[in-house]
C-alpha cells in the first residue's frame, strides 16, 4: 500500500503544532531532528521534513502530497497547490512598520521609500493594488534590523505579539495580511493517496472540532430543563437522561471553554447542581 507524504517544518514555530496534530489524530510519528523522512508505526504516512519556504513548492510538483506551512508562504511563493483547510494555530500578520520616530501619514507615506522584506511578493501585489511606487529590497533574516543600519525605510515582516517591533525602535502600521497554518494537497494524487487522505482529513476534522471545549454535565430540576437547555444548546439534539431523583435531570453537553463560567453561572441561577466539568479529546460527528 502506498504512503501518504506529509511536509511538515523541520523546526520553527509550526513544527511543534503540526506534530500534536498528527499525534492527536492518533497517528504515531518517530520524531528525528536529523532524519529527513520518518514512517508512521500505525498509519499509512510518511513526515517530510523541510524548511517553511520549500513545502509549497515541494506539494506543487508532487514530491510531499500534503503539507502543513503558513498561508503566508503559500501567498508568497505562488505556487499551485490547494488549500484543504485552515488549522487555528500559527497565526500571525504581515504587517509594514516603521521608525516609531517617524510620523506616518497613511499609505503614501511609502511613496519612494525603501522597504525590507523576506516577502516581495505579496509586498508588491500590495503596493501595486494601492498605486504606490517603492523600492523592495528583499532579504533573508534580520529584516527588522535594516532601517537602524540605513538599509531600509521600514519592514514589511512577519508580526506575532509585536515585541520584537518595540525592541527595534519601530511601529507597526499597516496590516497586509493575517496568516496562520493551512493544510495545503497537491493537485494531482492518485485514487489510493486520495483515499488515505480522506480518512486523515476524517480524523483531523475531529480533532479541530474538539479545540477549544469542554465536555459538561448537568443536575437540573425537570421544571428548568428547557431554560438550561437554551444556555446550553447541544450539538444536535439534547442528551437528557433521568436521575434516581425523579424530580430531576442530568443534561450531557459541549460548551465553548471561553464561556464555560458564564454558563456555569446562568445555570446555577435556574437550580442547577453538580456541574461537572471534563475535558474532551475528540469530537467525531
Amino acid at each position: 500500500m502506498e504512503n501518504l507524504r506529509v511536509a511538515l517544518q523541520s523546526k520553527g514555530r509550526l513544527n511543534e503544532k503540526s506534530l500534536d496534530i498528527l499525534r492527536n489524530a492518533g497517528i504515531r510519528i518517530e520524531e528525528s531532528s536529523r532524519r529527513l523522512l520518518t514512517m508512521s508505526e500505525n498509519f499509512p504516512l510518511e513526515v517530510l521534513y523541510l524548511r517553511d519556504d520549500d513545502i509549497p513548492q515541494t506539494v506543487s510538483c508532487g514530491i510531499a502530497d500534503i503539507g502543513i506551512v503558513g498561508l503566508n508562504e503559500v501567498e508568497e511563493r505562488g505556487f499551485d497547490v490547494k488549500i484543504l483547510k485552515r488549522l487555528k494555530f500559527g497565526k500571525c500578520r504581515l504587517s509594514l512598520a516603521v521608525p516609531k520616530t517617524e510620523t506616518y501619514t497613511g499609505l503614501s507615506y511609502f511613496e519612494g521609500k525603501r522597504i525590507a522584506t523576506s516577502y516581495p511578493n505579496i509586498l508588491r501585489r500590495f503596493f501595486e493594488k494601492n498605486s504606490i511606487n517603492c523600492e523592495i529590497r528583499e532579504i533573508a533574516g534580520s529584516v527588522e534590523i535594516a532601517p537602524s543600519i540605513g538599509m531600509a525605510d521600514g519592514i514589511f515582516d512577519i508580526v506575532s505579539s509585536g515585541g520584537t517591533l518595540v525592541s527595534n525602535g519601530l511601529a507597526e502600521v499597516e496590516v497586509v495580511m493575517h496568516s496562520e497554518a493551512v493544510l495545503i494537497a497537491s493537485p494531482s494524487l492518485d485514487e489510493c493517496k486520495d483515499n488515505i487522505l480522506e480518512e486523515f482529513m476524517f480524523r483531523l476534522e475531529s480533532v479541530m472540532l474538539s479545540k477549544g471545549k469542554k465536555y459538561m454535565l448537568v443536575n437540573i430540576p425537570n421544571d428548568k430543563v428547557e431554560e438550561a437547555l437554551e444556555i446550553i444548546p447541544s450539538m444536535k439534539s439534547p442528551t437528557l437522561l433521568p436521575l434516581a431523583d425523579k424530580e430531576w435531570s442530568a443534561i450531557h453537553a459541549v460548551v465553548e471553554d471561553d464561556d464555560l463560567w458564564k454558563k456555569s453561572v446562568q445555570l446555577k441561577k435556574i437550580g442547577a447542581e453538580d456541574i461537572l466539568v471534563l475535558s474532551l479529546e475528540k469530537v467525531i460527528l
